[in-house]
């Protein structure tokens, strides 16, 4: 193997580790709120070098059907930054962003994506909730019709046990 091929598997592994620990950290921001009364979503901006920029916990009591933790985060997120430096960041959350969120992410023009648990998995725990309508529209079939290169990344089986399990105590 050459140098530079090594290189690049450090880069990727190094990637996929922090990945890992940013979803453990968007879920413990889902976790913070649960214990204060909001659904169990938590989402992180983080920068082109992994640095967190933003984190954000579900907000139903104050959007109603609309605060979503990757929707609200994204609307903080492009009063803050330009659009050139959103399209290096990554948004980390807990689950897959459903339609609104997919779509926010994209106006919102952030480059890349990584979820932990996918929205399917959430309906079969969730099931007909009324607090939890689903619609079956993966994100990356957003993206896909769309003239941006999202780069998507998800479910990640490391951490969507732990993830689906906070959801599973919640609903």
């Amino acid at each position: 193997m050459n140098q530079k091929m090594d290189h690049a598997m450090i880069d990727d592994i190094s990637r996929v580790t922090r990945d890992i620990e940013l979803l453990l950290a968007a879920n413990e921001v889902a976790k913070r709120g649960r214990d204060d009364g909001k659904h169990p979503f938590g989402a992180l901006l983080a920068g082109p070098r992994g640095e967190i920029l933003m984190e954000q916990e579900n907000d139903e009591h104050e959007e109603k059907g609309t605060g979503h933790a990757e929707a609200a985060l994204v609307r903080r997120a492009v009063k803050a930054y330009r659009p050139e430096f959103l399209w290096h960041c990554t948004l980390y959350t807990t689950v897959e962003p459903c339609v609104m969120c997919a779509g926010c992410t994209y106006w919102g023009n952030i480059g890349r994506v990584v979820y932990g648990a996918s929205e399917a998995a959430l309906l079969a725990l969730t099931g007909d909730h009324e607090d939890n309508p689903t619609m079956s529209l993966p994100c990356r079939e957003v993206f896909a019709k769309g003239q941006k290169p999202i780069e998507v990344v998800g479910p990640v089986a490391e951490v969507e046990a732990t993830i689906l399990d906070l959801h599973r105590d919640y609903w």
